[in-house]
This record gives structure tokens, sequence and C-alpha cells, in this order.
């Protein structure tokens, strides 16, 4: 795949009706294209992938869900929005290589980095070298894997939220305040919540948000512990709202994973949208909107026939009535 194939994935969700538009630019100046599904009144969420370059799987999983979530009508009392692809110019690199990059000085600098090689299969940074993953102002530096110079993967950046991807997506998030998000990354098909100082019961209540998610998928849950810096993280430490990383893709696949995995992929994913959805509704029901902290006032939820109809069908598999549906997450 290449990255204009790539971005091509994305364009066309255009063609059947979608509406695509800028979340930010990246340092070089790429659109970060996104889309909402949905209602603009009552809950939303915000789903983003595609934040580490080698990771753009995730990216080609949202174009999935938001096309299946738009064209059979299932989001109504709330909307979803997703943010495709937060690091266009690292996934450039991935998939084109280092003469994608037009400055003989940046491709040196990128290359010295690459430890001389030119195989950037394995890039996970921007065109900084700044992992922006580590570079969100929540614990900032003070993961267990964090570098402090430059470097293909791990870097957290001169100082917090220096990158002008990250500053993007905390400006997007800030503006369409959802209430819930999910980040994608791969991999190892597991979903982390929680982070370093969270009150007990937003941890209480993001477990048991996660928990639902967790039996959807398959997905192990795990608490967060020794990774600061990432969206997640600044999600939970600056909005108070429940966030959550899922890592798509088993261990054994290597990096980047193909788009021939996708099929996999998505199917355990699918439904992850609607339902982190109908768990944010929930959520916003206790919270107390007199408060003026609360900025998202949701309104009456209206419900179509297709959505009712959808999320029984999420119920019963959550209650067990599918076995064959448990078994094959079970089986994975």
């Amino acid at each position: 795949m290449t990255y204009q194939e790539l971005i091509g994935k994305i364009v066309a969700l255009q063609d059947e009706g979608l509406e695509l538009f800028n979340a930010g630019k990246s340092v070089l100046g790429k659109n970060i294209l996104a889309t909402h599904v949905g209602d603009y009144s009552g809950t939303q969420i915000l789903i983003q992938g595609g934040i580490h370059a080698r990771e753009y799987i995730t990216s080609l999983l949202m174009v999935e869900q938001a096309r299946n979530l738009f064209l059979n009508n299932l989001v109504h009392g709330g909307g979803i929005y997703f943010v495709f692809l937060v690091n266009p110019d690292g996934a450039e690199i991935v998939l084109d290589g280092i003469n994608a990059v037009n400055c003989e000085i940046t491709k040196q600098y990128l290359t010295l980095a690459n430890g001389g090689s030119e195989n950037f299969s394995q890039y996970k940074a921007n065109i900084n070298l700044v992992d922006l993953n580590t570079n969100f102002n929540a614990d900032w530096g003070g993961g267990s894997q964090n570098v402090f110079c430059p470097a293909t993967e791990d870097f957290v950046g001169f100082y917090p939220e220096s990158e002008r991807e990250v500053q993007s997506l905390i400006n997007f998030t800030l503006k369409t305040k959802p209430l819930l998000t999910i980040s994608y990354h791969s991999k190892g098909n597991v979903i982390y919540y929680g982070f370093e100082n969270q009150s007990p019961e937003n941890v209480a209540r993001d477990q048991s948000i996660g928990e639902s998610l967790s039996e959807l998928t398959g997905y192990p849950l795990i608490f967060t512990e020794n990774s600061t810096g990432g969206y997640k993280d600044w999600c939970i430490n600056s909005l108070k709202i429940p966030a959550y990383t899922i890592e798509v893709g088993d261990n054994s696949l290597a990096h980047p994973i193909g788009e021939e995995n996708l099929p996999e992929i998505y199917m355990r994913n699918k439904d992850v949208p609607l339902l982190a959805l109908e768990k944010a509704k929930e959520y916003a029901q206790s919270i107390d909107f007199l408060s003026p902290n609360v900025q998202n006032k949701v309104k009456g939820q209206n419900y179509g026939t297709n959505a009712k109809s959808y999320i029984a069908r999420l119920n019963r598999k959550l209650e067990g009535r599918n076995s064959g549906w448990r078994s094959y997450c079970k089986g994975q």
C-alpha cells in the first residue's frame, strides 16, 4: 500500500455520503482527516488512530467502522467523531520510504536516527522524530520507556505538546467535547484503561465501561502502569472522562500489520464505537449539568428503530446469548 492509496480509502468515504473535514494539520501541513457519524446534539465520543506512523492499520479499521455506522444508520441520540490518521507525515515515510521527504537535510537527519537504514517500516514518530503518543501533558516524560533524544520511537519531545499534531488533536477534542475517547493502536489484542493519580470513583467508572468493551472484543482489560504522556492519559488527566487505548492485531504479527489482517480485526471491533457511545450516554446521565465545570450538555435521546434493534443485539452478545459469537472471541 502507498500513502496515496491509504488517503484514498479515507477520502472515498465522501463518495458514500460521509462528510470529511480537517481536525488539524501535521508538521508538513498535511490535513488530519476526520468525519462525524450520527447527531451533533447529545452525547459525543471521539475515536482516533494512526498516531504512530507504522500503525496505519488502525486508520483502515476506522474507515470500515465509520462506513458501517453511516450506511446502516445506526447512530442516534448522539454522535461519533473519527480522526483517521493523526500522524500523516510519519505514515507517508513508512509507506513510501525516506524519498517521500523532500528536504535533503531532513532525510539525513531521519536516516541517522534510523541507524543509517533506509528501511522505515518500523518507524513510529512524526517528521520531527517525536513519538506523538508520549508528547501530551499528562505526567510528560514519566514513562518507563521514554527517551529524551530524537528517535524513531519513544522520544517525548523537548517539551510537552510541542508537536503540531498533538496540538491539533487537543484543540479538536476541546472543540468537540467528547464524553469518552478511544485511541486505536497496534498490536497486542488488549485494552488499556486508567491513569496514575486518577480518583477511585473514576477508576471504577472506567473499569466498568472497559469490561463491557473487553467482553465485546475478547481483548483483556489492563490498568495502565508506567506509561504516560499519551492521548488517553491526557483525556483522563485533563478532562476527567473515560478514555481507552485499544491495541489491535495479535502479537505474532509483524509491524506494520498488513491489510490482509483487517477482516479479523474489523470483526472484533466493528461494534466498539456504538457500544462506547451507549456507555457514554449512561455515564452522561450521572453528570450534574448544573455544575459550571460541565460544558457538554446532553439533550434528550431519540433512538431510531434500526439503532434499537442493533443495540439489542449488542446486549444479547454481552449477555452470552449468542454462543457462536462468544466462542469466536474466546478462540482468538
